[in-house]
């Protein structure tokens, strides 16, 4: 009676969907089904053990799969006036399962998956491989026979994406194109598991951090040799250093242990008796004027007897060479032991 469009879901050939438009269909009244798997004129319909809802209307059905011939009936809601019937084959309208035990095979750039084995139909599944790099928009597919697909061009050196699915052939074995979820996600690289790509990321960032930290360290160590290069050679430029008293008075150390009033008794002894072994007596005679040097040189026969006292003192004769400096200075009376010594500007009388 009604043109019905229905969705069939054949799910891995244990579970059969039928779903329809209720509310678009059937305004204002709620619908009941009824299925059967029987063939020929003795067919036992049975009502539709689950029912899915659409805001309180029957949209659909879910029932157990139990042959290869399927036969469905839309009813009004007292199940007295046929609305909607199909017969089917429940063998196209199936959609596999996830594929079972997924593993991941490297071998340098090549990379194999494969899964176990379905019980049943395996001629009519495909296994779909797609992936893609973090630097990738799209997914990358390959399709092989199942249960085993492989793909090269692999770069080790980034993080790929992994998911796979069964397929169903279409036309030789579905009407519909149906194929399973996805099997979980999984992310590897060059052969290792990782738990998201976002890990290389990190590690690849973290590897950028430490370098860059080792570098600012290692540029702010030497910016700091060259400001203590440069203090340096500053300090000793304006503060000069300060010798060390044990190098330039190595006897107070070296003798006297850093005794110093020790030490500074046996210097003072030491300066006292050289100056005694050492010490010559000076004469210093001032230049007067030239006609005192006029009257001196008419006086010649009394002043031989200066420089005869002034040879004594050349022989190391200390008190002749003291006489000889008092008598050539006029207006002085000197005095030694055992005689004594007058000078005035005509004569020198020695008593």
């Amino acid at each position: 009676k009604y043109a019905i469009n229905t969705t069939v879901i054949n799910f891995n050939n244990e579970n059969m969907q039928i779903t329809w438009a209720a509310r678009e269909l059937f305004p204002g009244e709620n619908v009941s089904f009824s299925y059967t798997f029987d063939e020929g004129k003795h067919k036992v319909w049975k009502p539709c053990p689950t029912y899915l809802l659409d805001e309180d209307y029957n949209s659909g059905c879910l029932f157990k799969t139990e042959g290869p011939t399927l036969a469905i009936s839309i009813r009004n809601s007292n199940g007295s006036e046929d609305l909607f019937s199909k017969k089917l084959k429940s063998d196209f309208y199936i959609k596999p399962s996830r594929p079972e035990n997924v593993t991941f095979f490297w071998k340098e750039d090549t990379v194999t998956v494969s899964c176990n084995k379905p019980e049943r139909a395996v001629r009519c599944l495909r296994l779909e491989l797609q992936y893609k790099s973090k630097f990738d928009k799209e997914w990358q597919s390959r399709i092989s026979k199942c249960c085993s697909v492989g793909e090269q061009g692999f770069d080790p050196r980034k993080c790929y994406s992994f998911r796979v699915r069964l397929k169903r052939l279409v036309p030789q074995c579905n009407v519909v194109n149906y194929s399973s979820d996805w099997e979980a996600e999984t992310f590897w690289m060059n052969g290792t598991l990782l738990d998201s790509c976002d890990d290389d990321i990190k590690s690849q960032s973290n590897t950028i951090f430490v370098l860059s930290c080792s570098l600012a360290v290692l540029l702010m160590i030497l910016i700091l040799l060259i400001l203590l290069c440069k203090w340096q050679r500053l300090r000793k430029s304006v503060i000069p250093a300060v010798p060390d008293p044990k190098y330039i008075f190595a006897d107070l150390f070296s003798d006297h242990n850093g005794n110093f009033q020790e030490w500074i008794d046996k210097t003072e002894h030491a300066v006292v008796q050289t100056k005694l072994e050492y010490e010559e007596p000076e004469c210093i005679i001032e230049a007067e004027s030239q006609q005192e040097d006029e009257k001196n040189s008419d006086k010649r026969g009394l002043q031989e007897k200066i420089f005869t006292f002034s040879g004594a003192a050349e022989n190391n004769d200390p008190k002749a060479g003291q006489i000889a400096c008092l008598m050539a200075t006029s207006n002085t009376i000197a005095s030694f032991p055992g005689f004594h010594i007058l000078m005035n500007d005509d004569m020198y009388v020695m008593l």
